[in-house]
């Protein structure tokens, strides 16, 4: 998920099903946000579940945009991702998570030095 012009959030879910996506869009999103997907078919109950704003774009009829509706912020992280993530040819599927996460946190603070955040996360909370 991504809230648009702000970060991202990543988890590992056992399928992309309704029901495994429902709660962790409830948990992320309030209901009175506006809600930008694709036509995956596990999307179809969000207005069910209270989310009245759900705009699609429909790859199968090779939209992309429709007007203000795109998903180019998700497809900008997850091109980061799969780039960062086939230098290592291969990532042992224990370690997945954690790799994915690291990802997250280097996109949600891109444009910022490492160094430094790293440097406050010491001074407020030293090992």
């Amino acid at each position: 998920m991504k809230k648009r012009d702000d970060k991202v959030y990543t988890q590992i879910v056992k399928n992309c099903s309704a029901s495994e996506l429902a709660p962790i869009i409830a948990d992320r999103a309030s209901t009175s946000s506006s809600i930008y997907s694709d036509e995956w078919k596990a999307y179809d109950g969000l207005v069910n579940m209270g989310y009245k704003r759900h705009y699609r774009v429909k790859h199968s009829n090779d939209e992309f945009t429709n007007g203000k509706t795109h998903i180019d912020g998700i497809e900008s992280f997850w091109g980061v991702a799969k780039t960062r993530l086939a230098k290592f040819r291969g990532i042992r599927k224990d370690k997945f998570y954690l790799h994915l996460k690291e990802t997250e946190w280097r996109f949600n603070h891109r444009g910022e030095s490492i160094y430094t955040i790293l440097l406050r996360e010491f001074r407020k909370d030293p090992l």
